[in-house]
């Protein structure tokens, strides 16, 4: 089993930045065998959709359009922590953010379906 636990969302005006973190618990051979992790977010009426991700045997990352030069993704092995930096915020990019990984093998970062453990969700708010 894997836990997921986020921390760093919080209130920002737009242009601003933010960096959420997401620490990954559990016992070695579980956190070992994460092949995928990835942030996504929903907005209140709309559906989850994914930010980012990275594969985490080649560090491969991808990115949603919509995001792309704006957010980067990172890992930190030895801490067991995925980040997510959020620069150039915009109001849209409001959203709940959440963390999840995957064991399977054949994931597809973006792929929300693929991952097994989530985190319970941090808040992102950019104001105009």
């Amino acid at each position: 089993q894997v836990q997921l636990v986020e921390s760093g969302g919080g209130s920002v005006q737009a242009g601003g930045s933010l960096r959420v973190s997401c620490a990954a618990f559990g016992h070695t051979y579980s956190i070992y065998s994460i092949y995928c992790m990835s942030w996504f977010r929903q907005a209140p009426g709309k559906e989850r959709e994914g930010v980012a991700g990275i594969y985490t045997r080649s560090g491969t990352t991808w990115y949603a359009d919509s995001v792309k030069g704006r957010f980067t993704i990172s890992q930190d092995n030895a801490k067991n922590t995925l980040y997510l930096q959020m620069n150039s915020l915009k109001p849209e990019d409001t959203a709940m953010y959440y963390c999840a990984a995957s064991r399977n093998q054949y994931c597809s970062v973006p792929r929300g379906s693929d991952f097994g453990y989530w985190g319970q969700g941090t808040q992102v708010t950019v104001s105009s």
